[in-house]
C-alpha cells in the first residue's frame, strides 16, 4: 500500500524540509499584495485596513465580519490578505519576521499566538481585553501572557464528528449515542465500500497532529508540554490500524496530495469526519449553493472506555494587531468589533460559533437553515469538557514543532509508534526543557 512505498515517504520528507528561500519568496509576494493601497497614519478616515486570512472563498466568516464592520464604519475599507490555509502559519511567520505591515493578523490557533506574542510582533491590547464586554468571551484566558493580552477571540471552536447520514442509513447502522474509539473504528471499517465506481472511506483523519495528539491529551489528562508522551500510544495504534485496514485515506497520500477535508466530506469520499465546529459554516454555505448534496449530522467525539461524559478539545480563534500596523487605531477598532456583540451576531448567522454567547445568539444559531435538528447533533454541541488544543507558554511553539515532525514520521511509517514517542520524549527534554 502507498504508506510503505519509498517514494511516498520521500515526498513527505521533502515536505518536512522545505526550502526557506522558496517560503520567503512566497511570503514576500503575499506581503506585497497585502501592503498595497494602505493609507498612512493611525486615524480612521478613508483607511484601507489589511487583514490576514486563509482560504477566503471557503471561509465565509471573514466576509461576514468584513461586511458588518464596513457597514458600521463607512470610513474604513477592508482588504484581505488571502493565504492558503495549509501554508498560513509559515507565511505569516515569515511576513512578520520580514517587517510586514499588514494591520490585523488572524490567530489561527494559540500555538501561533504564543510564537508571535513571545517575539514582540503583536500590539498590546490589554485595555480591550479587560473591558467589561471582553470578560464574557469564551477562550479569553488562552491569550493571557503574564497578565498582558495581544489578541481577542471572536470564535470558540471544539471538535466533534460529522457523518454522512445517507451512508449510515444504507448500511443500516446508527452512530452510537456515546461511542467509544473502538466502536468508532469498527464503524469506519464497516462503512468503507465501493460507491459509484469509487472508494468511500469509513472516515477521514486530516494530517494535523491534533487529530491524534490533542484528543489523546484531552481524554487522558496528558501534558503536551511535559516531555513524556506515552499517553499518545493508544490513539496512534487506533489511527494506524484504520490506515492499515484501508478504512481511511493513508497519511502519505493525504500529505502528498494536500488533501482537503472539505472536499473529502462534501464529495462523499468519506462517511465520517472528526473536525472542528468551524466547518459548519462552510458546509452550510456549500449546501445553500448546491455545491454538495451530502445529508449530514453531528455526533460527539468518541471517548476512551470507562470515561464519563464527553471530553473533547478545542481552541479559540482571534484577531491581533500587528505591532508594525500602519492603521493601528482602525485595527484595534476592528478587533474589538469582531469580538463584540455585532461581530458575534454576524458570524452566528452563517454557522460559526462565536466566542461571545448570549441566549439570543444561541437561538439564532440553532435556527439556521440546514442545521441538523436531531438529538445526537444537539448533544454534540454540549460537551462536558473542552480542553485547550495546546497549552500556551513560551515553550509551546518549540514543542509543537517537534511533536509535528515526529507525528508525520510515525504516520508515514518511517518510525514505529514506540520509536516516534521515544524521539518526542528525548527531543522535547533535550531541545526545549533543558
Amino acid at each position: 500500500m502507498i504508506l510503505s512505498h519509498p517514494s511516498a515517504r520521500a515526498r513527505v520528507r521533502r515536505h518536512l524540509i522545505k526550502s526557506i528561500g522558496a517560503a520567503a519568496a512566497l511570503a514576500l509576494a503575499v506581503t506585497a499584495c497585502g501592503s498595497g493601497g494602505q493609507a498612512s497614519g493611525g486615524g480612521d478616515g478613508g483607511n484601507t485596513l489589511t487583514v490576514s486570512v486563509w482560504n477566503m472563498a471557503k471561509t465565509p466568516e471573514f466576509q461576514a465580519l468584513f461586511d458588518a464592520f464596513e457597514k458600521a464604519n463607512p470610513g474604513i475599507k477592508i482588504k484581505p490578505v488571502d493565504i492558503l490555509a495549509d501554508d498560513y502559519a509559515e507565511k505569516v511567520t515569515t511576513m512578520l519576521a520580514g517587517g510586514d505591515t499588514t494591520d490585523v493578523i488572524t490567530m489561527k490557533n494559540v500555538t501561533d499566538y504564543s510564537r508571535y506574542s513571545s517575539r514582540g510582533q503583536l500590539l498590546d491590547i490589554t485595555d480591550l481585553a479587560k473591558s467589561s464586554d471582553a470578560s464574557k468571551l469564551a477562550g479569553l484566558d488562552s491569550f493571557n501572557v503574564n497578565n498582558t493580552y495581544f489578541a481577542l477571540p471572536y470564535r470558540q471552536d471544539f471538535w466533534l464528528v460529522y457523518y454522512n447520514k445517507t451512508y449510515f442509513d444504507k448500511a443500516g447502522v446508527k452512530f452510537p449515542e456515546s461511542a467509544t474509539w473502538d466502536q468508532y473504528a469498527k464503524l469506519a471499517q464497516q462503512l468503507t465500500k465501493e460507491e459509484g465506481g469509487k472508494k468511500v472511506y469509513g472516515t477521514y483523519h486530516h494530517t494535523w497532529r491534533s487529530v491524534v495528539q490533542a484528543i489523546s491529551a484531552a481524554q487522558t489528562g496528558g501534558d503536551q508540554l511535559g516531555g513524556d508522551y506515552n499517553f499518545f500510544t493508544e490513539q496512534y495504534d487506533m489511527a494506524l490500524g484504520l490506515q492499515k485496514a484501508g478504512a481511511t485515506l493513508d497519511f502519505a497520500t493525504a500529505m502528498s496530495q494536500k488533501s482537503d477535508y472539505k472536499t473529502q466530506f462534501e464529495t462523499g469520499a468519506t462517511a465520517m469526519l472528526p473536525m472542528g465546529t468551524w466547518y459548519i459554516s462552510a458546509l452550510l454555505a456549500a449546501k445553500e449553493k448546491g455545491a454538495t448534496d451530502v445529508e449530514w449530522a453531528l455526533a460527539p467525539m468518541p471517548q476512551r472506555p470507562g470515561g464519563t461524559g464527553v471530553t473533547t478539545f478545542g481552541s479559540p480563534t482571534a484577531f491581533a494587531v500587528n505591532k508594525r500596523a500602519k492603521n493601528a487605531d482602525a485595527a484595534k477598532k476592528f478587533v474589538q468589533f469582531a469580538a463584540g456583540k455585532a461581530g458575534a451576531e454576524a458570524i452566528a448567522k452563517i454557522g460559526v460559533v462565536p466566542a461571545l454567547q448570549t441566549p439570543e445568539i444561541t437561538t439564532a444559531y440553532f435556527g439556521l437553515k440546514g442545521m441538523p435538528t436531531d438529538e445526537l447533533s444537539k448533544k454534540a454541541f454540549q460537551p462536558d469538557k473542552v480542553v485547550l488544543e495546546m497549552p500556551v507558554s513560551e515553550r509551546t511553539s518549540d514543542v509543537d514543532t517537534i511533536l509535528k515532525e515526529e507525528h508525520e514520521l510515525i504516520m508515514v511509517g518511517d518510525k514505529s509508534v514506540a520509536d516516534g514517542i521515544k524521539s518526542m520524549n528525548e527531543r522535547v527534554k533535550s531541545e526545549v526543557l533543558n
